[in-house]
């Protein structure tokens, strides 16, 4: 992926410096490389369900926001649809009215026994 992003780089970079002899490709490159370093949304996603506690949620739109999109978070449960991270848990994100939203792994009668099991596993801890 890097090398194509690359040689999309050079090849952009290629295209105006022939436009204009005033552009810099050493600046380029640096301006560009900035951008494909810079974490993704769905990376930023991943982060922030990563870090929610077991027998806790957040809403979809929680995600959004800290993520640093609040409106975006219908995208947010599209890229959850897609996670089969296990170290994502992508069943602690629920709908702002509380109630589960869709589960890639078994569905909604699947993401309610997992949330019930952590919330009476996080109450037998305290």
């Amino acid at each position: 992926m890097d090398g194509m992003l690359l040689r999309l780089g050079q090849s952009i970079a290629l295209l105006f410096k022939t436009v204009s002899p005033l552009f810099s490709f050493p600046l380029f490159l640096l301006f560009f490389q900035e951008i494909t370093t810079m974490p993704s949304f769905t990376q930023k996603v991943f982060a922030v369900v990563a870090k929610i506690p077991k027998g806790e949620t957040l809403s979809y739109k929680q995600v959004a926001k800290k993520a640093g999109s609040p409106l975006a978070y219908r995208a947010v449960g599209n890229i959850l649809n897609k996670n089969y991270n296990k170290n994502i848990p992508c069943h602690r994100v629920v709908r702002s009215d509380g109630t589960p939203g869709g589960y890639n792994r078994g569905g909604e009668k699947a993401k309610n026994k997992i949330l019930e099991l952590e919330k009476r596993q996080a109450f037998d801890l305290e």
